[in-house]
């Protein structure tokens, strides 16, 4: 028998993209994380269902093409497509999956944030494994009221780690988030709505969440009964 820490298999998240952006897009961003770091998770970038249906914010620092998940009016209270979007996230989880947790930034991780609950509530990911671990980067709650109902009925049990920017607009929404969240590990950085580097003051926090949730699945798999 090898140690825990070589037996342990990686947590598997899928990664959810912000708003015009691409899962390669944010590939590039996240792959600026500690070798330490992403030598322990597994990850995987999808697009969003979507072609940008305008113009994005990344154009001329992010080639093309950029993907959404689903729109939405200019006060964030009805969308468009969502059950489509749901829909497509499930389908790709059911192909691509098993996967242990979300990963997402910006519309990626409002998204992120709320499907837990969601799935919960017998609404969305009804015919795949329970979501148990979140990374949410620059998120918010979803403001659709018929959305949100039933995606914060209950809070938010999964461990989740939360990366909160002094210079990001959604900040105060992050915070609101995290009302929702049940003993939520966070992480602040100085940066606006980014996906900011892990510095050494942050890394110790990343490391622990990873080893947490890690310790949790060999948990989880010696409960299972031996295949005969």
């Amino acid at each position: 028998m090898g140690s825990e820490g070589e037996i342990a298999r990686k947590p598997r998240f899928l990664c959810i993209h912000g708003f015009r952006t691409s899962g390669e897009i944010l590939k590039k961003q996240v792959n600026k994380w500690p070798q330490e770091v992403l030598q322990k998770i597994d990850l995987v970038f999808p697009d969003g269902p979507f072609p940008a249906q305008g113009k994005s914010d990344v154009e001329g620092i992010f080639d093309p093409p950029y993907y959404e998940w689903f729109q939405f009016n200019k006060e964030f209270t009805e969308y468009t497509n969502f059950d489509e979007c749901l829909n497509y996230i499930e389908d790709y989880m059911i192909k691509h999956g098993p996967f242990d947790g979300l990963l997402g930034f910006s519309q990626g991780a409002i998204l992120s944030g709320g499907l837990p609950g969601l799935q919960a509530n017998g609404v969305a990911l009804t015919k795949v494994p329970k979501i148990n671990f979140l990374i949410i980067i620059g998120g918010a709650q979803l403001k659709s009221p018929t959305v949100a109902e039933k995606a914060y009925s209950s809070p938010i049990q999964c461990p989740s780690l939360h990366f909160l920017g002094e210079k990001d607009f959604l900040k105060p929404y992050g915070l609101e988030l995290l009302n929702s969240c049940v003993e939520p590990v966070i992480i602040h950085h100085p940066k606006g709505h980014t996906i900011p580097r892990i510095d050494d003051k942050n890394l110790p926090t990343m490391l622990s969440f990873i080893e947490s949730i890690q310790k949790m699945l060999v948990d989880e798999e010696e409960k299972q009964p031996l295949a005969i």
